[in-house]
């Protein structure tokens, strides 16, 4: 059997309905809320990490975009609720419930781009029990994903500087995961990507060459060489480590007449190779030639090649991967929810106490607290009310959603760009390769500003050795 694919359609972001990128509890909860006659009271739940990777400063927000786009596809369409019928998960009252289902309440979150610590509100959902419930695993699977990509970019696009960084690494990771791994990394400072999917899909820009099949397909590598040049010009890439790689280096000067593009290295002592090649090229007088240098390097490898003669770097397996951590550990808790089902029961505060899963009750603001010279200093989290704020004091929650329409909508570049003001916001300390805590601490305030207990601050909860 064929399977008939629409062309333009297939993919997470393209299909018809996202609903079923969830759990099965989370529709048995739906079942046994609507029985109970408690699935339309009014709930608060809030997504956030508990912690940071072990030794990491600080993390990144990605994944905003992609999950406004899930939830605007968020639908129970005749199939889904055939499905979950079949499968006897939901009964013929849930299913007709589920066959009306938009999502109607509010959502706030910090935007794409922003940092995060250990705490921090980085999503809040407003609405009924049975609106919000039945958001928490596709957010969760996109924001713990291209979170965990992004952090790991921003340590890298830190250590390179104003070296650019290419993302490469489609064949290291599941095929769509590797395209929202590249949208990520664009958002935390890579300046392109092999994926052509992350190109036509969020406009990322793409870039590439050649590999070692294509020198090994000709009877020399001068003929390679030749037969890319012709094709792509004299500005090309040339991997030049198949054979020789001082000859292959000649071969490409001589080939262009001084003017080759770059050469890329992708194994050996890459300080050392790049600091012979840059002194070959240069007694060539291909002084322009730039050094790209690849083979599964990480943050720190790019740090350890601050003072080597290269120009960019190529980044696969380490940021795919999220540089050893894949998630970002957040988790979507319920909050707080009304005392009934009546429209205008107040809310009650709701959390769950187990050691080491503590959450924090309450609706919750959040701002960074900046010192006279704009560098951050605290990450403030009201409890129930906004935080006493002074003059330089920066909000961190912006809404994503009223009343069921997307409102949080913006461009890939604007996300960057914040990214990019929000990093250099950071004391210095954020940028060391070492081990450490979060780079700025994390204070709850109740109304009234009464300092909360702050459970996300013990040594145990964050994870430290």
């Amino acid at each position: 059997m064929t399977d008939t694919v629409t062309t333009g359609s297939w993919g997470p972001s393209e299909v018809p309905t996202t609903a079923l990128l969830t759990d099965h509890y989370e529709l048995t909860m739906l079942r046994a809320a609507l029985k109970a006659g408690t699935a339309s009271r009014r709930s608060v739940f809030e997504l956030f990490p508990r912690r940071l990777p072990p030794g990491r400063r600080y993390g990144v927000v990605a994944g905003v975009g992609r999950a406004l786009r899930a939830l605007s596809h968020f639908r129970f369409d005749d199939e889904s609720c055939q499905f979950l019928r079949d499968r006897a998960i939901v009964d013929q009252e849930t299913a007709d419930w589920l066959a009306d289902y938009r999502f109607g309440g509010q959502i706030w979150g910090y935007p794409e781009g922003e940092i995060y610590f250990p705490g921090s509100p980085l999503v809040i959902v407003e609405g009924s029990f049975a609106e919000g419930v039945l958001l928490e695993t596709v957010l969760l699977s996109i924001y713990n994903h291209d979170s965990a990509i992004a952090s790991a970019a921003s340590r890298m696009t830190a250590m390179a500087g104003d070296r650019p960084c290419i993302e490469m690494g489609s064949r290291r990771t599941q095929e769509l995961a590797a395209v929202a791994a590249a949208r990520a990394a664009y958002i935390a400072g890579f300046s392109a990507t092999s994926n052509l999917e992350a190109g036509r899909r969020y406009q990322v820009p793409t870039t590439g060459t050649a590999a070692h099949s294509f020198t090994l397909l000709h009877s020399s590598e001068r003929d390679a060489f030749a037969a890319q040049i012709d094709a792509l010009g004299e500005d090309t890439t040339l991997l030049v480590d198949t054979f020789d790689v001082f000859e292959a280096v000649r071969t490409g000067v001589e080939l262009t007449n001084g003017r080759l593009g770059a050469v890329r290295l992708d194994s050996g002592d890459l300080a050392l190779l790049a600091k012979q090649v840059r002194e070959l090229l240069d007694s060539l007088g291909a002084t322009r030639t730039r050094i790209i240098v690849t083979s599964d390097l990480d943050e720190w490898n790019i740090a350890s090649l601050a003072g080597a003669p290269v120009d960019g770097y190529g980044v696969g397996t380490a940021l795919v991967t999220g540089s050893g951590h894949p998630t970002s550990g957040f988790v979507y808790k319920l909050v707080a929810r009304a005392e009934s089902s009546e429209p205008d029961a107040p809310l009650v505060s709701v959390a769950k106490k187990s050691s080491q899963k503590i959450s924090i009750g309450g609706r919750k603001f959040a701002l960074r607290r900046l010192d006279a010279a704009g560098v951050a200093r605290m990450e403030l989290i009201g409890v129930g009310a906004p935080p006493p704020g002074d003059h330089n004091d920066r909000p961190l929650l912006v809404q994503l959603v009223r009343d069921g329409e997307i409102v949080g909508s913006e461009t890939l570049e604007a996300s960057r760009q914040r990214h990019f003001r929000t990093r250099a916001e950071l004391p210095m300390e954020a940028l060391k390769m070492s081990r450490g805590e979060p780079v700025i601490e994390t204070r709850f305030l109740e109304p009234g500003g009464v300092e909360a207990v702050n459970p996300f601050a013990d040594s145990e909860v964050k994870g430290t050795p």
